[in-house]
């Protein structure tokens, strides 16, 4: 029985192509996954992006699902969140082949329930795991087909219908696709907008020539800062690998906090739907659930995850969820991730005044904040004990553990510390309303982790 822990991560498969990844270990994840859906799905719907090794896997991925009698509907390439427009749009499971940001010798695959809804350890993964690992049952039926289908206008169509853009103004933005698949669809989904394109890195290659395609990395966004500022740009906007992901930058080339955007687009959903609720996960900065109350919304916090954030938004029937990562989750879009919608929502808040991005989102941004800080520990636990001891027994001090551990101060400061899934490191998150009581807090944590 192979040992399948090291690829089969809490929200998708991910590993190195050749090494841990090819083609006969796909195609058994294939025939797992049609196992799994069977009973309510006809067929699956599989999208890749641009890597080399991404087509020759979604074909290994297509030919087990057919193997187990099941049809597939094959979108070529394909964006994460233009994958979860197919699977919401036609009502069915879809395969996802990328690695998102990471380095062009991985790869992996995302799933989905029809309806876009997520499949992670404890929604699938795990028994698809178990399947792998055991031997995939062979089926005595006939085999499915595979037919191709071109959704990339009906996905730019959806989102455009999503966003009225009619009345804004022009806008000159810069958009930096890091040779990921944002390239693929920025074309498409602004086609006809009053928004003028600098592109930046749109040549689909998966070997990221130009730099590693995550953009909260800040030696990521360099270049395009720079393009802003050269060309004179209302803003910039810069997509991850798969696309899904979108991190936006100000006139000035300053980053604009996803927290911050996540308060914008919270903003404008609840004036569509006054008293909506709208989800947040743990380390967004605060300012999110205050604006959200003051705008008559309900915020609901919940724990860092795409998984979570989508559960949450079912049960609590959210009309909107941000995560600090740059993920944003709509009603509207099947509870999915798409960072093309949220970037839509910025450039019409944009263009329906006249002053400079800056100050629209200046409202949204109230504290000081650390970015995350990872520290390598032997013994994660510990640690975690070590600072709740050290802030819990303070007066005024609060603390919770619906994800790691989060204490929040008296004087308005807060920090959550919470453990790697996948590696031995402590990741902390700290905000204070001013830049020396974030630097403050930081080394009093730090001090104790890392001693």
């Amino acid at each position: 029985m192979s040992d399948l822990s090291g690829i089969v991560k809490a929200y998708d498969i991910r590993g190195v192509v050749g090494d841990q990844l090819d083609a006969a270990l796909v195609r058994d994840f294939g025939a797992a996954f049609a196992l799994l859906i069977k009973p309510d799905a006809p067929s699956v719907v599989i999208g890749h992006d641009m890597r080399e090794s991404s087509p020759g896997l979604a074909r290994a991925f297509a030919e087990g699902v057919t193997s187990q009698g099941l049809d597939v509907v094959s979108i070529g390439l394909a964006s994460t969140d233009q994958l979860y427009f197919a699977s919401g749009s036609l009502n069915l499971p879809g395969a996802m082949f990328t690695a998102s940001h990471n380095p062009a010798k991985y790869n992996g695959i995302k799933l989905c329930r029809a309806g876009a809804a997520p499949v992670g350890q404890d929604s699938g993964l795990a028994e698809i795991r178990a399947t792998v690992e055991q031997g995939v049952p062979a089926f005595d039926g006939a085999p499915g087909t595979v037919t191709e289908r071109d959704v990339l206008a009906d996905y730019a169509a959806h989102l455009r219908g999503l966003v009225d853009l009619s009345g804004s103004r022009p806008l000159k933005i810069v958009v930096d696709a890091g040779n990921g698949m944002g390239g693929h669809t920025v074309p498409t989904v602004f086609d006809g907008l009053p928004i003028e394109i600098v592109p930046m890195y749109f040549e689909l290659d998966g070997s990221f020539p130009n730099h590693e395609a995550n953009p909260l990395d800040p030696a990521n966004i360099v270049d395009l800062q720079a393009k802003v500022r050269e060309v004179g740009a209302d803003a910039g906007l810069a997509f991850d690998g798969d696309a899904d992901r979108c991190f936006v930058v100000d006139e000035r080339g300053e980053p604009v906090s996803p927290s911050a955007i996540t308060a914008l687009v919270a903003v404008r959903e609840l004036a569509k739907e006054p008293g909506g609720t709208i989800i947040h996960n743990l380390i967004t900065s605060k300012a999110v659930p205050e604006i959200v109350a003051e705008h008559g919304g309900k915020p609901v916090r919940t724990r860092v995850g795409h998984s979570f954030i989508k559960q949450e938004m079912a049960s609590t029937g959210a009309i909107f969820g941000g995560e600090h990562s740059a993920h944003y989750y709509f009603r509207d879009f099947w509870r999915a991730d798409t960072g093309m919608l949220a970037a839509l929502h910025v450039l019409a808040a944009l263009g329906e005044q006249d002053g400079p991005l800056s100050a629209l989102t200046a409202a949204y941004q109230r504290y000081a904040a650390s970015g995350e800080i990872n520290s390598t520990v032997s013994d994660q636990v510990a640690k975690m004990l070590a600072v709740k001891d050290a802030f819990g027994s303070r007066s005024g001090v609060t603390t919770d553990e619906l994800d790691g551990l989060t204490v929040q101060l008296p004087d308005g400061g807060w920090f959550n510390l919470r453990p790697s899934n996948t590696e031995p490191l402590l990741r902390l998150n700290v905000e204070a309303p001013t830049a020396d009581g974030v630097r403050a807090l930081t080394d009093e944590v730090l001090a104790i982790v890392r001693d």
